[in-house]
C-alpha cells in the first residue's frame, strides 16, 4: 500500500521524465576521491524508486533494520562494528577571530592544514559543535565521514552557530576562507542538518561566498525561496537534498517540487535528491551515504 501510494504522490514531480533504471548517482565510480569504509553496513540496502535518470532516488528505510537492529541504544549508541575511534587521535578544539566575533569550532583530520579536501558540518537549531563529532549518535554517521577524511588525506569540522542569518553564514564563510588558507588546494563541502540548511543556502546564493565551495548538503532542512531568483543556478555549485517522508518539520512534498522547480529553470543543473521512504526529521543524518554524495562532488 505505502508503495502505491509512493508512487501516486511522485508522479507528479516527474513531469513528463523518463522513470529509469538508471544506476543512482552515475559517474560516482570513475572518480573515486574517498576510498570505501564499511560500505557494506552504511550502503543503501534499497533503491525503491529511480527518477531523473537516477538524480532522485527513494530508498527504503526499515525503523528494525536501520536503527532497533543498528543501535545497541536506540538513537543514543550505535554498535561498535560501525564505528572506528582512529579520528580521535587528531581531533581538537579551536577559535577564530573574525566579524568581531569568536567562532568555535572542532576539528579532526588535516584540519590544520594540507588537507585534500574538506568537510564542515552544520548543526541545526539547539545544536551545538559537538553534535557533528559524537561517533555513537545517529547510527554512527557522523564516525563514517570523520573516518572517510581522516583516512583519505581531508579534514573534518564542525562549528558552533549562534545566528541562523547573515552573522552565522559570514562566521561560516570565514572559517571556510582560513581553512582554504591552510589547505590551499583543498576542496570544500558544507553540510547542513536542518534549521541549519539556511547557512548552506546563503553560502550558496552569496557570488563571494559559492567560489569557496564544491557543493552543500542539505540534511532535512527547509527549501530556500530566494535561491531561483538569486543567480545561484548559474554558478552550478553542486547540491544534494535528502529527506524522510515522514518528517514533521519540514514537509517532502514541499522539498521536492522545490528540486522539481530547480530542474524545471536548468534541467542540467547538478542537484540530487535522496528521499528515505518513511524516514523521520533526523533520517538523513543517520542514513545518508557520505562516501557516495562526496564522491560525486568531489570528483
Amino acid at each position: 500500500m505505502l508503495q502505491r501510494l509512493m508512487s501516486v504522490r511522485l508522479a507528479p514531480l516527474v513531469g513528463g521524465l523518463m522513470v529509469g533504471a538508471a544506476v543512482a548517482f552515475s559517474g560516482v565510480a570513475q572518480a573515486d576521491v574517498l576510498k570505501p569504509y564499511k560500505d557494506r553496513l552504511f550502503k543503501y540496502k534499497k533503491i525503491t524508486e529511480t527518477l531523473y535518470d537516477g538524480d532522485f532516488i527513494v530508498v527504503e528505510y526499515s525503523k528494525q533494520r536501520d536503527l532497533r537492529d543498528r543501535d545497541e541504544v536506540d538513537e543514543r549508541k550505535v554498535f561498535g562494528n560501525y564505528v572506528s575511534y582512529k579520528p580521535k587521535r587528531g581531533r581538537g578544539s579551536a577559535e577564530l577571530q573574525a566579524n568581531g566575533r569568536t567562532i568555535s569550532y572542532m576539528g579532526t583530520g588535516k584540519w590544520k592544514g594540507g588537507a585534500r579536501a574538506i568537510v564542515i558540518y552544520i548543526h541545526g537549531q539547539g545544536g551545538n559543535r559537538f553534535q557533528g563529532m559524537n561517533d555513537v549518535s545517529f547510527g554512527g554517521n557522523f564516525n563514517r565521514v570523520q573516518n572517510l577524511m581522516v583516512r583519505n588525506g581531508g579534514a573534518y569540522l564542525t562549528v558552533d552557530i549562534k545566528n541562523f542569518d547573515k552573522r552565522g553564514t559570514a562566521d561560516v564563510a570565514a572559517l571556510i576562507q582560513y581553512q582554504k588558507q591552510l589547505s590551499p588546494g583543498a576542496k570544500v563541502v558544507v553540510a547542513c542538518g536542518s534549521m541549519g540548511g539556511i547557512i548552506c543556502w546563503n553560502l550558496v546564493r552569496n557570488a563571494n561566498y559559492s567560489r569557496l565551495l564544491s557543493g552543500i548538503m542539505l540534511l532535512g532542512s527547509p527549501k530556500d525561496p530566494n535561491f531561483l531568483g538569486s543567480g545561484a543556478l548559474s554558478r552550478n555549485v553542486p547540491i544534494y537534498m535528502g529527506q524522510g517522508t515522514l518528517d514533521r518539520v519540514y514537509n517532502w512534498e514541499t522539498q521536492a517540487n522545490f528540486y522539481k522547480q530547480i530542474k524545471s529553470r536548468a534541467p542540467g543543473y547538478p542537484i540530487k535528491f535522496t528521499l528515505f521512504d518513511t524516514g523521520t526529521h533526523g533520517t538523513p543524518i543517520r542514513m545518508t551515504d557520505w562516501r557516495l554524495v562526496l564522491n560525486w562532488m568531489l570528483r
